[in-house]
């Protein structure tokens, strides 16, 4: 079976254009034209759009900056990459100069191949059934949204506070890709840690990601 036919078998969802489904798992060093570069910008409208109205919906009398926290909670890189490996997208991805998938596939090249999936079923099979791609994958992550993120930096300010009377502190580690589509890359710590890294569609929003990891794993200590 075809590496395009197992992945629609994965998905539960059967292209009309298999192309478009090809493009979104190639990466430009494979295919410096046909890659899946313009469907990741798409997927993340789309997601975002998705998304931001199905909040609108579960909370209509919260006040819009609340609503922006649970949004970049839900649609950043880091949750992208969990959707990403919970469909083993990395088995699927195109890499390299060659058809052989030895290449590691970077955290980000799942991520983002994770959102020009979403951009391909919306090109190919319209708007509710992107949708439903997308709620069903985040219901989760959206039903915990309302009991378990408030504002994870103000979390981890507090708990930062109260063990160690300092703030955490946060480091710019880069920002990189194109205007339009920019991953700032942030680094947290507590005193006397290490840091953890998250990336995200800009400064605030990688900030928020890395207080959500770096929260997790003082949980699980």
């Amino acid at each position: 079976m075809s590496t395009i036919k197992k992945l629609q078998r994965k998905i539960k969802i059967d292209f009309k254009n298999e192309k478009i489904l090809l493009q979104a798992i190639t990466h430009k060093s494979f295919d410096p034209i046909n890659n899946y570069e313009n469907l990741e910008f798409l997927g993340d409208r789309v997601l975002g759009l998705v998304v931001s109205k199905k909040l609108y919906e579960l909370y209509p009398n919260e006040k819009v900056g609340s609503l922006d926290k649970k949004l970049a909670s839900l649609v950043n890189k880091n949750k992208c990459l969990e959707i990403g490996n919970s469909l083993n997208l990395k088995e699927f991805i195109i890499t390299g100069n060659s058809k052989t998938r030895n290449n590691i596939v970077e955290n980000k090249i799942i991520s983002d191949c994770c959102e020009a999936l979403i951009g391909a079923i919306y090109l190919d099979k319209g708007f509710e059934v992107s949708k439903s791609f997308i709620l069903k994958l985040w219901k989760n992550l959206i039903n915990d949204a309302e009991t378990t993120f408030i504002d994870a930096k103000t979390q981890l300010q507090e708990y930062s506070l109260k063990n160690y009377k300092i703030l955490p502190i946060y480091k710019l580690i880069s920002n990189t890709g194109p205007r339009h589509k920019p991953n700032f890359k942030v680094g947290v710590k507590l005193k006397n840690s290490t840091y953890v890294y998250a990336i995200g569609s800009s400064k605030k929003n990688a900030e928020q990601s890395a207080a959500s990891e770096l929260l997790k794993k003082i949980k699980h200590k």
